[in-house]
């Protein structure tokens, strides 16, 4: 049994410590800490857990095997460097860190303890429809990728969401996907603003049509639309030298027929859409601790989410096509 402490007790956090103790085999919650009590005793409560108002104390808590991080983004670093410190493996919500400095600390870091120690939570390599196109790739039967098509759609955002949160909140998932997907590195980025919808503000440019490209010179488009209004809608085409793989949807609804019209619904909210790879990521990383493995995205792929982000806010005020630099060649550690 993996014992686990939890940092950050918010709504995602009390819902990932809803996970373990109801549907993760293989794991229990012996601790959880937030800095504000009353938070942590109310997700305490969901798993009999201690409390801590004290991430330090927490991580080296001779009871806690591994620390699943949920704090904001911002208080990721010192965390991660403790826990790294401590020897004790760890899942982290993305972003690895806020900064692509900070980032690069944790895999420095990681990569002195000699261990492979942490999980990032990019859920979507989990989800059944995206595995099912990977799968499809690296069957050879299509030849390489060539392009590809992606959109991701909110319904809706409120008015503190801005223009450089598309892509740290949003396209922050295609960055990591797409690149595991036909098994690249970026290499440059550039954003398209079009006509900017009714539904936005001063402060957010939506929608946004984002372009990356790889190493291997695949182009990728990823439309951007967090106020279409009609639901949240996520999509993936690769186009490969002999055929084109379009992502199923994950979640399947029936088609119906009433008053002369045929329709199907569409989700309106991530955590029902990828609810399922939610429990599928945190299940693999308990199954995975059980063998001493780290088989998910891994700190040098939030590096790499991070350096991209970068480039593309860069991008989005410039409108130029932005070099996308890593400080450092990908280290030996993070081929193995």
């Amino acid at each position: 049994m993996l014992n686990v402490g939890v940092i950050g007790c918010g709504g995602m956090g009390r819902d990932h410590i809803s996970r373990l103790t109801n549907k993760i085999q293989g794991a229990q919650v012996v601790a959880v800490c937030d800095v504000f009590e009353e938070s942590a005793k109310r997700a305490a409560a969901i798993c009999n857990a201690k409390v801590y108002t004290d991430e330090k104390l927490l991580i080296n808590d001779p009871d806690v095997d591994a620390v699943f991080i949920v704090s904001p983004g911002f208080a990721h670093v010192e965390a991660l460097l403790e826990a790294i410190q401590a020897g004790k493996r760890i899942f982290c919500e993305k972003p690895l860190c806020t900064t692509a400095e900070d980032c690069l600390k944790v895999v420095q870091a990681e990569i002195a303890s000699g261990k492979h120690l942490i999980q990032l939570g990019f859920m979507r390599r989990y989800d059944v429809g995206y595995v099912k196109v990977k799968e499809a790739l690296l069957s050879g039967e299509y030849g390489e990728p060539l392009m590809l098509h992606c959109t991701h759609r909110n319904p809706e955002v409120g008015t503190n969401y801005n223009t450089p949160m598309a892509v740290h909140d949003t396209a922050i998932h295609e960055i990591d996907v797409l690149h595991w997907l036909v098994d690249d590195e970026y290499e440059s980025a550039q954003v398209i603003m079009p006509r900017v919808t009714k539904y936005s503000h001063s402060e957010l440019k939506d929608p946004q049509i984002m372009l990356l490209r790889t190493k291997k010179g695949v182009c990728i488009d990823v439309e951007v639309f967090v106020n279409c209004k009609f639901g949240y809608d996520i999509n993936c085409e690769v186009v490969c030298e002999d055929g084109a793989i379009k992502m199923p949807m994950a979640t399947v609804y029936p088609t119906i027929r009433k008053n002369a019209s045929v329709s199907t619904t569409i989700d309106t909210d991530c955590f029902v859409r990828f609810k399922d790879a939610y429990d599928a990521e945190v299940q693999a990383w308990v199954d995975d601790a059980a063998k001493g493995e780290i088989n998910g995205p891994n700190a040098w792929d939030g590096y790499l989410a991070a350096i991209t982000a970068d480039a593309l806010v860069k991008a989005q005020q410039t409108g130029a096509i932005e070099k996308i630099n890593a400080a450092v060649e990908k280290p030996d550690f993070y081929n193995k």
